[in-house]
């Protein structure tokens, strides 16, 4: 018999794929009755960087003193990666037990696998106390499972071309979805630019909703930029700033998430003292991380263009004229020849 019957029964899910909508996972959270209730939620949207930013996020909660469950897909080793409270990652027997608590409801309500982990992440949240909820959304934004929340906060982090069969082939298209996060009057802060930044703006002003918008509204600048690192200036006219920020994350794209994830906090009322410290201590698995120190032995989990760009400029000015041999994999739904010519003169 199976050690883990909840877990394996969630990961026999994912062979039955994506349904859109928002109807099975707003009946599941009705019937578990998830989240808890007063919980406060922070949705983080985007193509590239929204891990990151929501890891910033909730760590800048958390050292605010607030506690603060914060959700991610997918995982990289452990499934409890998904679901972290007060940055601490969940264990598999917590989560198999959150699992086990919605099963019977999902099933009656054929949930998919995104939809069932969202609400045993919610789950594990209720059970710690967790008094926000910083979740990463998975796809899109319109129909993904984590938009039948209710957030006190949106962020985008910025649009590229991903997911096209699904989202649609333009920036523009790709875009209205992402703007499915935002609420009628509820604060935004977002990275996006040009076509992709004139979407979101006019649906936010539709629904009222104030936007602040990188390069617009607040900005960032790099200060310095290496393996240890990427120390960010960030200005503008919210709260808190001017500020100077140090974080362990490598390459300078990194340093417009740090911005994203300053001011989604310093919106949220965290004082700038524990935004500072909070960036200076978080790191983030599976973004240029270094396996040996040694020899460059680097992994990222880059696989779309913007991505896979953002990886050869980091690695260009980490190892000025260096040569590498590259492992790549991807599913066939990406654009690989455009991501890997990026790669290709480094190779």
């Amino acid at each position: 018999m199976s050690p883990t019957p909840a877990l394996d029964w969630l990961f026999s899910l994912q062979r039955f794929g994506m349904r859109p909508g928002l109807e099975r996972v707003r009946d599941l959270l009705a019937a578990t009755g998830l989240p808890a209730p007063g919980t406060r939620v922070v949705l983080v949207a985007g193509t590239n960087g929204k891990g990151s930013v929501a890891r910033l996020v909730a760590a800048s909660l958390t050292r605010s003193g607030r506690r603060t469950g914060s959700f991610f897909s997918p995982h990289l080793e452990r499934v409890g990666e998904r679901a972290r409270v007060d940055g601490e990652e969940s264990s598999a027997a917590a989560m198999e037990a959150a699992v086990a608590a919605v099963r019977p409801h999902a099933e009656r309500l054929g949930c998919t696998f995104f939809e069932v982990v969202t609400a045993a992440a919610l789950h594990r949240f209720r059970e710690e106390g967790a008094d926000w909820a910083v979740m990463e959304v998975g796809m899109g934004g319109r129909f993904d499972a984590t938009n039948a929340l209710e957030p006190e906060l949106s962020v985008i982090t910025g649009v590229a071309l991903d997911h096209q069969a699904v989202l649609g082939e333009t920036a523009a298209l790709i875009a209205r979805e992402k703007a499915g996060v935002l609420r009628p009057g509820v604060p935004a802060v977002t990275g996006a630019q040009g076509e992709a930044l004139a979407v979101i703006a006019e649906e936010a002003a539709r629904l009222g909703a104030p936007l602040a918008a990188l390069g617009r509204d607040f900005h960032a600048a790099v200060v310095a930029a290496g393996w240890g690192g990427t120390t960010v200036a960030v200005t503008g006219d919210l709260p808190g700033l001017p500020l100077t920020l140090v974080s362990p994350l490598v390459g300078r794209h990194q340093a417009r998430n740090v911005a994203l994830a300053a001011a989604a906090a310093l919106t949220l009322g965290v004082g700038a003292e524990h935004v500072r410290a909070a960036v200076a201590a978080t790191g983030w698995p599976g973004r240029l991380e270094r396996l040996d120190r040694d020899r460059a032995w680097v992994l990222d989990g880059a696989h779309n263009p913007e991505g896979l760009q953002a990886l050869a400029d980091a690695l260009r000015e980490v190892f000025p004229g260096r040569k590498f041999h590259f492992l790549f994999g991807a599913f066939c739904d990406k654009d690989t020849a455009a991501g890997l010519s990026a790669l290709a003169p480094l190779a």
